[in-house]
């Protein structure tokens, strides 16, 4: 079996998914004598570093059956557009070349109209042995897979491959990063090698190739060629094109060239990643959301830029921060942005049904903004207002004008943009929702567990009680344009997106 050295050591190219990470969604029976296995990919949509499509590998090959891959992508999701859809696309593209490669049936399949592939999945899974799909906490999926679940003839098994900890571990939400840093430095120094494959496809394909029915191929024909190369064809779909498609290309393609980009760089990241005027952040959020990037293949190139091995790990006490990883001050940086916050916000949505939602925030935020929701507001914006960068703030003009151009908004001032929200809304209760629906509508990593995460620590979560007491914060935390301004790096930023 071929090797791969990785965090210091050499491991298996192809070990078996740690059964902790592999779930049955219902109890439908796996029908041995099925013509394919059937892969739905749903969250992790590439070809390298996915356990859902290893785990589908390994049961194919167990079962002698071919492997038939489907991706599918709905037109009526929450805040479909051309900007999200387009980004897909690419990934779509990227996936069927390398499906091609490898011997194996792919069938991209995209909605011409809402509602249209309602029956595909239960059709593909009617001649399966089982099914296996991504178990990804957040957005619309979960509700999407336990639907399935109930409808599908067979074995439904569902993969938890979005980050370095399965998230069922934690066994409970957790409310502060420290808390939820002392759980991963705890449980992950003996998950580290339990890494996916770089290619779950590297020792070939399963046996025979899966045929599509003539039936499917009728009803819900294939994605054209065209359309997922960006010829034509997205301009006739029912979504959102008022919201377009941005520069930015996606897929596994670009994801992966993103992430050589940032390593170059990556000895910048403590010192430069606050400041909007230096490109200095990972830029990799939007591959990790649409799942073109995984977790594990970042922190693995991490470490192996930093000739990093498991001897070097610390311990520290109590959740702290610094002296975990024994690397580089920025490696460390990235890691615990990439691991610690990026899990925790999929911890809370994982143990917790609508994170989304008002009543979820600590007890102490609501408390101090609903005793101070009826503050006089020096300013009121409507949410049109906002979402058209219409203030008198200059550089959250800007930062509304980078989200709605280019799908991104720089991490700090994403912070600044949230805190202005709530000073300029009506109520906190109508911040959260013009937040949410802001971030959801224009950014390329919105409708995320991170996105939850980012509105609600804007309004206490995973943070303290600040003093003293501000009017329409309370004892929230508050950010100034001024002081922002006075921080960091901004003359650049303003001179790209100002007005």
């Amino acid at each position: 079996m071929a090797r791969t050295t990785v965090l210091g050591g050499s491991r298996p190219a192809a070990a078996a998914v740690p059964p902790e990470r592999v779930a049955d969604a219902n109890a439908a029976p796996v029908r041995a004598g099925g013509r394919h296995v059937l892969y739905w990919m749903i969250g992790a949509r590439r070809t390298v570093w996915n356990f859902g499509l290893q785990h589908a590998v390994e049961r194919a090959r167990e079962l002698g059956r071919p492997l038939l891959v489907l991706e599918a992508l709905r037109a009526a999701y929450p805040f479909a557009a051309a900007r999200f859809h387009r980004f897909v696309l690419d990934g779509m593209r990227d996936n069927a070349a390398r499906f091609q490669a490898a011997g194996v049936t792919y069938y991209p399949y995209v909605e011409p109209e809402a509602g249209a592939g309602r029956g595909l999945l239960e059709r593909l899974a009617a001649e399966a042995c089982l099914v296996v799909t991504d178990d990804v906490p957040f957005f619309f999926l979960p509700r999407m897979v336990r639907a399935a679940a109930r409808r599908l003839p067979v074995r439904l098994e569902r993969v938890d491959g979005n980050g370095l900890l399965p998230w069922r571990r934690a066994g409970r939400a957790h409310d502060t990063a420290r808390s939820f840093r002392a759980l991963l430095q705890r449980e992950l120094p003996s998950r580290l090698h339990e890494l996916p494959a770089a290619d779950p496809l590297a020792d070939g394909a399963p046996p025979g190739r899966a045929s599509v029915p003539a039936d499917v191929r009728r009803r819900w024909p294939a994605a054209a060629p065209d359309l997922l190369a960006g010829r034509r064809g997205l301009e006739r779909l029912p979504i959102d094109h008022a919201v377009p498609p941005v520069p930015i290309a996606g897929g596994p393609v670009a994801g992966r060239a993103a992430l050589d980009r940032f390593l170059e760089r990556l000895d910048r990241y403590e010192v430069e990643r606050n400041d909007p005027d230096r490109d200095a952040t990972s830029g990799l959020s939007a591959y990790l959301h649409f799942g073109h990037l995984s977790a594990h293949e970042v922190f693995a190139a991490v470490a192996a830029v930093e000739r990093w091995n498991e001897g070097r790990l610390g311990r520290p006490a109590g959740g702290a921060r610094a002296g975990w990883w024994g690397m580089g001050p920025s490696a460390e940086a990235f890691l615990d942005q990439l691991v610690t916050w990026r899990e925790l916000a999929l911890n809370r949505c994982a143990f917790d049904e609508a994170p989304e939602r008002w009543e979820s925030l600590p007890a102490w935020a609501r408390e101090t903004l609903e005793r101070h929701a009826g503050d006089p507001r020096p300013r009121v914006y409507a949410p049109d207002e906002l979402e058209r960068a219409e203030t008198h703030d200059q550089l959250w003009n800007a930062a509304q004008t980078q989200l709605v151009r280019e799908g991104r908004l720089h991490n700090y001032l994403r912070m600044l943009w949230g805190k202005k929200i709530l000073e300029w809304s009506a109520t906190p209760r109508e911040a959260l929702a013009t937040m949410l629906r802001l971030n959801d509508r224009w950014a390329l990593d919105g409708r995320d567990a991170n996105s939850i995460a980012g509105v609600a620590w804007v309004l206490g979560r995973y943070d303290r009680p600040w003093g003293p007491e501000r009017p329409i914060f309370g004892t929230v935390r508050f950010m100034s344009s001024a002081n922002t301004a006075r921080k960091v790096r901004v003359r650049e930023f303003l001179g790209r997106y100002g007005r």
